[in-house]
């Protein structure tokens, strides 16, 4: 009898242990590697920091879209990254490359939100590289398109 109740405190325990960990997984939505660090961030982290936001027409939608997010800038102002190269990894593992230089504080912004609500992953979210578009020609070429990567969950910096 005593053995059951060992084994089922236990078992208790791993389950806890187990499903604690899956809820704070799943609470991670964006990967951030700077360096040898390891920074994973929630959306209440995201939300915590400076909120940019705009509006802005893009290729893949009909209408305007409202999107809220946090800079780029300051998202790597949050971590003290100055310089190097910005790999951005989609869910699907797609990846591009973001020159430093984009990281500007009118430029893409890592948007959770799309015309107020938050965005499903058929809907391009969680997180969606964006950039304003409609507020310079610089910002409407293949290139600039290219790296508006959606489905966003990691950056790594180089």
């Amino acid at each position: 009898m005593a053995g059951q109740r060992l084994f089922t405190k236990i078992f208790a325990l791993i389950c806890s242990v187990t499903f604690a960990t899956a809820a704070s997984a799943q609470d991670v939505v964006l990967n951030v590697a700077v360096g040898e660090e390891l920074h994973q961030l929630s959306l209440e982290d995201l939300q915590a920091l400076p909120v940019s936001s705009f509006q802005t027409t893009t290729i893949w939608t009909e209408e305007p879209q409202a999107f809220k997010g946090v800079s780029l800038k300051a998202l790597l102002d949050s971590f003290d990254v100055v310089d190097g190269t910005i790999e951005a990894t989609a869910i699907n593992d797609y990846s591009v490359t973001i020159p430093m230089s984009d990281a500007t504080a009118d430029g893409p912004i890592i948007a959770y939100l799309a015309n107020g609500e938050p965005m499903s992953r058929r809907g391009k979210g969680p997180l969606w590289i964006v950039y304003p578009y409609d507020s310079d020609l610089k910002y409407q070429t293949e290139s600039v398109y290219s790296r508006s990567i959606w489905q966003l969950d990691r950056l790594t910096i180089k």
